[in-house]
């Protein structure tokens, strides 16, 4: 544990250096490697005043200083904190994996917040919603972009945005949207990564397949039941129809990866769609394995060599890392202990704690 403990340090002290030039003033450069380290403790609640305290001020002040008023810009420190993640994490069959987590907030003043279904709490809550993005390879995965959802009554109300100073250029946009410009910048990072995977937000949006079939980026996305396809006679049914008409021989169990419990073992069909370009599209079903079965549905986007049961499932098994990320992050690096209000305060904590997380991910044996 010593060691383990002495590694991340190192690695702390590394990554550190790589936003250190980003703080104008010293103060603000030593207040944000203290912060790191604090996100990084055993402190029980990782907000202003908890946080102080580990760090032995008697208030929070400089903490609040670091996240309202210093000089220093947040997405370039999230472009580090990518660039970092790409060269320990990197590997040309990664996965970009967009997901949305919620924050549980009390009050109307936060930025976004409004009551709003989050998977957090399982139900409508009062909540701020982040959309994020995570690399996933076969050496480890990390969270390196994040967008604060605004819903639309927010981006229209010009006195809550001024309140919460949300910049003036920021419109409203959707989740998908808002993963599209992630994955948008992480290709332009030169990001080696041959997949997308996401959940039915996301695969849903036929705007957002298109924009990946246009860079030929293959996905798997989960889809909502309803969607339909043209199968086996090209006439358009909903996909939870097809599932339920397949033989058994058409049911293979495959691993989505090993979990908390073993592997997480499913029974999968996959139907081909349509092929262009050495490229085939189709629809990739899971089923569980209990007496009394759940189905999940997934749009496919592949080279057609690699259009493969075991490779689509592979790829589809990897969204669960974003939620494990997620988990990591909010317990061990604060990501949710936040207590901000404006728009750039949260930025610069959820980049903080992301830059920690990757910290724990990219220093693990």
């Amino acid at each position: 544990m010593e060691k383990r403990l002495s590694g991340w340090k190192r690695e702390l002290l590394r990554s550190h250096d790589r936003i250190a030039g980003l703080f104008a003033r010293s103060e603000a450069r030593e207040r944000s490697l203290a912060y790191l380290q604090g996100l990084m403790s055993h402190c029980e609640r990782k907000n202003g005043w908890q946080l102080s305290e580990w760090m032995g001020e008697a208030a929070p002040y400089r903490v609040q200083h670091l996240l309202d008023r210093a000089r220093w810009d947040a997405d370039a420190a999230r472009d580090e904190l990518r660039n970092y993640v790409l060269e320990e994490l990197s590997s040309p069959d990664a996965v970009l994996i967009a997901d949305e987590t919620g924050f549980l907030k009390k009050g109307e003043h936060s930025v976004g917040v409004k009551r709003q279904y989050t998977g957090t709490a399982g139900r409508i809550e009062n909540s701020q919603v982040g959309v994020f993005l995570c690399y996933a390879s076969d050496k480890g995965a990390a969270l390196v972009d994040r967008e604060l959802y605004l819903p639309e009554e927010w981006a229209a109300d010009s006195e809550r945005r001024r309140a919460a100073a949300v910049p003036e250029e920021t419109k409203f946009a959707t989740k998908p949207e808002l993963a599209r410009r992630m994955i948008e910048r992480a290709l332009k990072a030169g990001a080696l990564c041959s997949w997308v995977a996401a959940d039915e937000v996301y695969g849903n949006n036929s705007k957002l397949r298109q924009w990946l079939e246009e860079r030929r980026l293959g996905y798997v996305l989960a889809i909502a039941s309803d969607q339909r396809m043209r199968w086996p006679d090209h006439q358009q049914r909903r996909v939870d129809t097809i599932a339920q008409s397949l033989l058994n021989q058409a049911w293979e169990r495959v691993s989505a990866g090993s979990g908390s419990k073993g592997e997480r073992l499913y029974d999968w069909a996959l139907i081909q769609g349509w092929q262009e370009d050495g490229w085939s599209h189709g629809l990739l079903v899971r089923r569980s394995i209990e007496e009394e079965p759940e189905h999940a549905y997934y749009w496919f986007y592949a080279p057609t060599c690699k259009a493969k049961l075991e490779v689509l499932v592979r790829v589809a098994g990897q969204r669960w890392q974003i939620e494990q990320a997620f988990q990591a992050a909010k317990g061990e690096c604060g990501l949710d202990h936040y207590e901000v209000r404006h728009w750039q305060g949260w930025y610069r904590h959820i980049t903080l704690a992301m830059l920690a997380h990757a910290v724990l991910a990219c220093a693990s044996p």
